[in-house]
């Protein structure tokens, strides 16, 4: 039986134009937008190079999976509030200063990332998109596929944030954003975000290692055809198995690195962590 939701036509112009304007945000806003979004973005990223290489230490590995193209959607794993900085700076910048349009859309909990005016501002900067809780919201649905093909979007599967630093399962709504796009869909995983900034703790340690590795694009092909609705979880499922994987592969790189950190002086093992 056909998805009777896969036979709606997207209005690809009238979505487009939505993408780029925030619903709360007036003309004004949206005239300093390109410029302001642009200013304060860049201001935190080098922010986070400066703690993320500096005050920690991060290892990428596969930054080279990732491309520059359009509907192009990362899906990390979720240890802190702050992931989604790291997931985007860590592939793009410094090419972001001369292609801005590589800076990520990042759907974000309305009460974390909205919650006062100034943490409201920054977000609208940051391509933040708010995600209410408690309820599937159809119309972010619908700005998230829109942005996602004129863009990048980071997307967390788990959906909240890991308190044992063990995956949790992914949902289905990103699987369905994913079929509904045709999104190239690229497994990030990362590990030692937890150490930096666990949840209920208010400022981020330092002096810890953050590995965070892109995998390869997930083929989705085989999900080609089916109902959007019956192929979502399995489709989310198996770029999630990815995860898993590369999640195995960063636990033995990290014990291997502990490993030859005994035999370096005291001061390479300020990031042993």
């Amino acid at each position: 039986m056909k998805d009777p939701e896969a036979a709606i036509p997207v209005p690809q112009g009238r979505h487009e134009h939505q993408s780029y304007r925030i619903a709360h945000r007036g003309p004004v806003f949206h005239f300093f937008w390109p410029f302001t979004r642009y200013v304060i973005t860049h201001v935190a990223v080098c922010i986070s190079v400066f703690f993320f290489e500096v005050m920690n230490r991060t290892v990428v590995i596969g930054r080279d999976n990732v491309g520059e193209d359009a509907n192009t959607l990362l899906l990390p794993n979720h240890q802190s509030m702050i992931d989604g900085f790291l997931v985007g700076y860590a592939v793009f910048f410094p090419r972001s200063l001369v292609k801005p349009m590589l800076l990520p859309w990042l759907p974000a909990a309305a009460e974390n990332f909205f919650g006062n005016p100034v943490m409201r501002y920054l977000s609208d900067n940051f391509k933040c998109i708010p995600v209410k809780p408690g309820r599937k919201d159809f119309g972010v649905i619908h700005r998230m596929e829109a942005c996602l093909r004129t863009g990048v979007m980071i997307v967390f599967p788990e959906g909240t944030r890991t308190r044992d630093g063990r995956l949790l399962p992914p949902r289905s709504g990103i699987g369905y954003v994913m079929l509904r796009t045709g999104a190239k869909a690229i497994p990030v995983c990362m590990d030692g975000m937890d150490g930096v900034l666990p949840i209920g703790q208010a400022l981020p340690n330092i002096f810890r290692t953050v590995l965070i590795y892109y995998g390869k694009p997930v083929d989705l092909s085989e999900f080609a055809g089916l109902p959007q609705s019956e192929a979502a979880q399995p489709a989310i499922e198996k770029v999630f198995a990815e995860v898993r994987r590369l999640k195995r592969i960063l636990e033995r790189y990290r014990r291997y690195r502990r490993y030859l950190l005994e035999f370096r002086p005291f001061w390479a093992k300020f990031y042993r962590n």
